[in-house]
């Protein structure tokens, strides 16, 4: 039931990656084939905390504030065969904790209901082999679970480089199958009914993407997704309340689909800096149209340590069902008070700090990095919001 800008978190938590060239098999004439083992592991904790005054539970007046403890773990496991395929194998876990002031509004009438605080749990896997011409084939499958909501997702890829290495094609295809509890606020139950049983949510997505070396210090990559959502789509326990004064809750309609479409480069300026720009183009056929502009710049410092600042910029029209509180009229076929789906400009700025010592960390020579990143999420609507997270990994 957690309510919060999700898209600060994920670009927050984003890693931008740096396309690498690859090179050409070595010989294999006394090749052995060797046994799976771990290859990394990545441990991720963040804290995330937000305050506003426009809560979709309260119809679209009301606070916003929220904290957010979340913890991963991936472990990467590969092995090569003795036709030189590389089959990697990962594994993640993780758990979320949040309380939220504005979830504890659907029944005011509590001191503490169980909607105002809650953890979730994302357990996934993913199986992937690469041959030496190039091509990998994959499969995910994920799960997800938390108080009025769950989600089991299942996902196969395909890419194909070039001989070179300096080109790469990839498809992916997703699907999320997902179930709400619906609930309802305190005083719009009929017959004080808390609930009336889960309702599904089913999305489907197409990612394709191509990306290019074009020489040792430019690198680029073109971005498709292709999202079609379908079943519950609008949140339940979200008031909204027309001009004549009466009140009802968020109903959306039961599809949606969206088009991402975008741009990301990595430009080498001398053997210490790296421009990393990205645009991301967005629409959807509930009205949104937005555009993403994103520059990160990371600097070597010196062979050991680096840091990376970065500034997003975000901008959205409003979607069709959407007005403040008190201004949808009764006779509207859809409507929703939340400030996710208004018109309004975001900015997301911060920095990332990287060791990565030669000994290991602390001198521990399988602790190979060490990251602190800190990011600060405004948006013109007054929503504000401040993420820290730590990454270790280990080799």
């Amino acid at each position: 039931m957690k309510k919060l800008t999700l898209a600060t978190l994920a670009c927050y938590l984003q890693i931008l990656a740096a396309f690498s060239q690859t090179t050409p098999p070595a010989d294999t004439s006394t090749y052995k084939a060797r046994k799976l083992s771990i290859e990394e592991i990545d441990v991720v904790s963040g804290y995330y905390m937000q305050n506003g005054s426009h809560s979709a539970v309260t119809g679209g007046i009301g606070t916003e504030k929220l904290t957010d403890i979340s913890n991963t773990i991936e472990v990467r496991l590969s092995r090569s065969d003795k036709h030189l395929r590389k089959h990697t194998l990962n594994l993640e876990l993780g758990v979320d904790h949040y309380s939220s002031a504005s979830s504890d509004k659907i029944d005011p009438s509590t001191i503490s209901s169980a909607s105002s605080a809650d953890t979730r749990v994302y357990p996934s896997v993913g199986y992937s082999v690469k041959n030496v011409r190039g091509l990998t084939l994959g499969a995910t499958a994920s799960f997800s679970k938390e108080y009025d909501y769950a989600s089991a997702g299942f996902g196969v890829q395909v890419a194909k480089a070039s001989k070179d290495g300096n080109r790469e094609l990839s498809l992916k295809l997703q699907s999320y199958l997902d179930s709400w509890r619906v609930i309802l606020p305190v005083e719009l139950r009929p017959g004080g009914q808390k609930d009336e049983g889960p309702s599904p949510r089913n999305s489907l997505s197409g990612s394709l993407s191509y990306s290019q070396v074009v020489n040792q210090r430019f690198q680029y990559s073109f971005l498709l997704d292709l999202v079609t959502q379908s079943g519950l789509l609008g949140t339940s326990y979200q008031r909204v309340y027309f001009d004549n004064g009466t009140e009802t809750y968020e109903r959306l309609p039961g599809s949606r689909f969206k088009v991402p479409v975008g741009v990301r480069a990595s430009y080498f300026i001398g053997d210490r800096v790296i421009l990393r720009p990205f645009y991301r183009y967005y629409i959807d056929d509930w009205g949104v149209k937005a555009h993403t502009a994103e520059l990160e710049m990371p600097v070597k410092v010196t062979p050991f340590f680096s840091i990376s600042p970065f500034y997003r910029y975000y901008t959205q029209t409003a979607a069709d069902y959407f007005a403040p509180y008190k201004e949808h009229h009764a006779s509207a076929g859809y409507y929703t008070s939340d400030y996710d789906l208004s018109a309004f400009n975001s900015g997301f700025a911060g920095a990332g700090f990287r060791f990565t010592p030669q000994n290991g960390v602390f001198g521990l020579a399988r602790w190979t990095m060490l990251e602190l990143r800190y990011g600060h999420y405004s948006r013109n609507d007054g929503l504000g919001s401040n993420i820290i997270s730590l990454n270790a990994r280990f080799k």
